[in-house]
């Protein structure tokens, strides 16, 4: 996959932080795409205690969500484990994978944070622009923000609030199961964020990307 930005990922933490606070400026938080054909999910994992990361990539076709395409990598570890820097631990092996892909996805779902981060560059963020592909952070636990109570029904949604700037949104996808943390990524809207995450969404609480990408990279 031709990347359209590079850059060195032999970095100290603090390196690190200062190119997401430069990086998050280039983020798109509007609808910069067409309708997709094809969905990706992405899932990443760790062997070895933590040495080997592995990363796997499912493309479903859209809407109808039937694997079409996948591929997964493994790399040495080559960053620590920095709450806030997962995406300088993860992506390089994501990077690796998506290389793979005779199918180049039309729009990602990364299982993290994309806006709703400290520093408003989460691994959702870092990857769709380093590939300039629209992607969206479907978190399963929240990493930062506050939100109102939120009704039991699938589909039902309350802004992720950090202070007073929203920077996602509390999912419901599934009927009085704990929701998900949904919030833009690169060149997707919030509206459109939760709209696919639904639409890729079935009869369980994550989405069919997430879950294809996760089942491979279990196998």
């Amino acid at each position: 996959m031709q990347l359209s930005l590079q850059h060195s990922w032999n970095l100290s933490p603090t390196q690190a932080r200062e190119l997401q606070l430069e990086l998050r400026n280039q983020v798109i938080m509007v609808d910069r795409f067409d309708p997709p054909s094809w969905v990706a999910g992405v899932d990443v994992g760790f062997e070895e205690h933590g040495s080997v990361t592995r990363a796997a990539v499912a493309v479903l076709s859209f809407p109808d969500l039937q694997l079409v395409d996948q591929a997964s990598a493994r790399q040495p570890t080559r960053f620590p484990y920095v709450p806030g820097l997962l995406s300088f631990r993860e992506i390089p092996a994501i990077l690796d994978a998506l290389d793979q892909l005779g199918q180049t996805p039309d729009l990602l779902l990364c299982d993290g944070q994309g806006l709703a981060h400290p520093r408003r560059f989460g691994l959702a963020c870092h990857l769709g622009l380093l590939c300039d592909l629209p992607s969206i952070g479907v978190a399963k636990s929240r990493l930062i923000g506050r939100h109102g109570e939120l009704p039991e029904h699938k589909g039902a949604w309350v802004p992720l609030l950090d202070h007073e700037e929203v920077i996602g949104a509390v999912v419901r996808t599934r009927l009085r199961v704990k929701p998900v943390y949904v919030s833009i990524g690169h060149r997707v809207s919030l509206a459109s964020a939760i709209h696919y995450t639904l639409a890729c969404t079935t009869r369980y609480k994550l989405p069919e990307t997430t879950r294809a990408a996760h089942h491979l990279a279990s196998d």
